[in-house]
């Protein structure tokens, strides 16, 4: 079984409802086990400050798919829920990505991991902290802990 952390987001229409959603359709799947979940929280929109905050968290997965599997899976949990492909910083009714994996690196055109922006970003990494601050970053060397502090402190990693 593999390890792996996913990022949940939603901006838009009942935030706490399309999040519940897409948590049911991971639950539903015979592949996937969810071990935790973090609080959500609201955070601003980054880079579009005027636009509706997020509700933003992070849930611990065990699966026996293929990181391409999963993505596949996740994708279409999206578009079951209503999430159009816009573009980044866009609103969005859902929005799920594979942050970490086991401790792989996946570098492909239509899938990174780890998620190459998780490591600057407090609406990740505070609710991964939460419940795995010993999730390990394997380009940065550091786990989630380590990551969570600097970006609170202003520091550079």
């Amino acid at each position: 079984m593999h390890k792996v952390f996913l990022g949940l987001g939603s901006n838009m229409g009942d935030r706490q409802l399309n999040i519940d959603n897409a948590v049911k359709a991971l639950e539903a799947d015979e592949h996937i086990t969810i071990i935790s979940t973090s609080s959500f929280l609201e955070y601003v929109t980054e880079k579009r400050p005027n636009e509706p905050k997020f509700l933003n968290g992070v849930v611990k997965i065990l699966t026996n798919d293929t990181p391409s599997e999963l993505l596949a899976k996740i994708e279409e949990i999206e578009r079951r829920f209503g999430r159009e492909f816009k573009g980044a910083y866009h609103p969005r009714t859902i929005d799920i990505d594979i942050l970490l994996f086991d401790e792989e690196i996946i570098l492909e055109d239509d899938l990174t991991i780890p998620h190459p922006l998780m490591h600057e970003r407090i609406f990740v990494m505070e609710p991964l902290n939460e419940i795995a601050p010993e999730a390990y970053h394997p380009i940065l060397s550091k786990n989630a802990a380590s990551i969570y502090r600097a970006i609170k402190e202003g520091r550079e990693l």
